[in-house]
């Protein structure tokens, strides 16, 4: 991942090609011409995502298989040929595409107007709070906030400092010290402590919560201070009730243009059976999160998943609730549990740099003949690692991450000091001082 200033002109090329295709199809009535600017808005950003994210790993992918049927070149030289694809891949590139691209697709289906002033619209697309990491935000919210007349704020510029706050808690307090038990479990895959394998899964999927959340959470409290309101990522994701309940709550921004542009013009365009499209959309998410096989067998995994619980599951529990009404409960919450432990072991593929890394680590979750947990050798970062989680989910489930100033803000004025004080106390004290970018950088 590289972050240099030269890439910024893919932004830039982004920006004009659908600025352009946007006022080209809604100064015409031909549907066919309308057709062709929406295609070439989708090319472009299509072939920006490919040549810039997946052509190194589309062409390794290939020479692999090739190879294995003894017809291709060694893979050593496709990797030569494209490492440079590897190499310069833009920060935040599949989060801006996505998200001007749908400004065309809204504008080619009558939804929203096309923005007329270039800069402005150049604005929306590169808004500096969201830009790297989303949310993925639709140009019918998002522009005209940024086209009205900004006051300052006093109540906007408290709730939005308290949400800044809180996120970078979540990120150096939280996720960076679960980081460090995180990698040293997936150092060593083959482990003979299962049980501390099993806690480094548990950690990895807290960590990458709390990480990204804590960025969707001070770029939703900057845009705050400015006026601006964000859509909400995440809404308590570890309290849904099952996998499809929770993919509603997880990364909103993301699935809900999954569902907008992809999902439902495949069922009501293309006439696929919604489970059909249901694989479709989840193998998209992976290749979306990154080039790597282990990002599409992560969100395989959970497309079969739902599969299984709408087609199984559901109708089985719906039978035996109806004869059996005491059982409820304890159905619902082994089917949390079950879907919960399902996720947390799919995200070791998420974790992992290979599947095969991913299988030896899962073979090794299941060796519980030791009792050995703690390795950092030391009971305190453990006991913090747990505490923290404690108190962030029960923030979370009184409040979730959209709320959470109202902890500060209902009270007294002498308890918001003391609240505050006891707040920057905590992050001066149990920061973690290293220097650790967001997980979702990456992507």
């Amino acid at each position: 991942m590289k972050s240099e200033p030269a890439l910024v002109l893919l932004l830039i090329a982004s920006t004009l090609v659908d600025y352009f295709c946007a006022l080209r199809i809604y100064a015409t009535d031909i549907q066919r011409t309308k057709k062709i600017f929406a295609g070439i808005s989708i090319f472009v950003n299509i072939g920006i995502l490919i040549a810039f994210k997946y052509l190194f790993f589309f062409s390794t992918s290939l020479a692999s298989l090739l190879e294995f049927f003894g017809i291709a070149a060694p893979l050593e030289e496709a990797e030569q040929s494209y490492h440079i694809s590897q190499i310069l891949l833009p920060v935040g590139i599949s989060f801006y595409t996505f998200q001007t691209m749908s400004y065309t697709i809204d504008v080619y289906r009558g939804n929203v107007k096309p923005e007329k002033h270039l800069g402005i619209f150049a604005l929306y697309v590169g808004y500096f709070p969201q830009l790297v990491a989303g949310p993925i935000e639709r140009a019918s919210t998002l522009l005209p906030q940024l086209k009205k007349k900004v006051t300052i704020n006093i109540k906007n510029i408290e709730q939005g400092l308290i949400m800044m706050a809180w996120g970078f808690f979540l990120k150096i307090v939280v996720a960076d010290r679960l980081g460090i038990y995180v990698d040293e479990a997936y150092a060593d895959p083959e482990s003979p402590h299962g049980f501390s394998l099993i806690l480094g899964a548990i950690f990895f999927m807290f960590q990458i919560y709390y990480d990204f959340s804590a960025y969707t959470t001070i770029a939703i409290g900057t845009a705050k201070i400015l006026g601006v309101d964000l859509m909400q990522n995440f809404d308590r994701p570890i309290f849904a009730k099952n996998s499809s309940d929770f993919w509603q709550r997880w990364h909103i921004s993301l699935m809900l243009w999954l569902k907008d542009y992809i999902y439902l013009p495949l069922i009501n365009k293309v006439k696929l059976k919604k489970l059909t499209a249901t694989l479709i959309v989840f193998f998209i998410v992976g290749l979306w999160h990154g080039a790597n096989w282990t990002f599409v067998v992560w969100s395989m995994l959970n497309a079969l998943l739902i599969i299984l619980e709408v087609s199984i599951v559901k109708p089985s529990k719906k039978a035996l609730i109806a004869k059996f009404k005491f059982l409820e409960f304890f159905l619902n919450k082994i089917h949390w549990f079950f879907g919960f432990a399902y996720f947390l072991v799919s995200l070791v593929f998420f974790r992992s740099s290979s599947v095969s890394s991913a299988v030896v680590y899962i073979k090794s979750m299941f060796n519980l003949r030791s009792l050995h947990i703690n390795l950092l050798n030391n009971y305190l970062e453990l006991f913090l690692c747990v505490l923290f989680i404690i108190i962030v989910q029960l923030i979370h489930y009184y409040k979730g991450n959209d709320k959470v100033y109202e902890l500060v803000l209902d009270k007294p004025q002498y308890r918001k000091w003391l609240i505050c004080f006891a707040y920057i106390l905590v992050i001066v004290l149990f920061g973690i001082n290293r220097q650790n970018s967001f997980i979702y950088f990456q992507f």
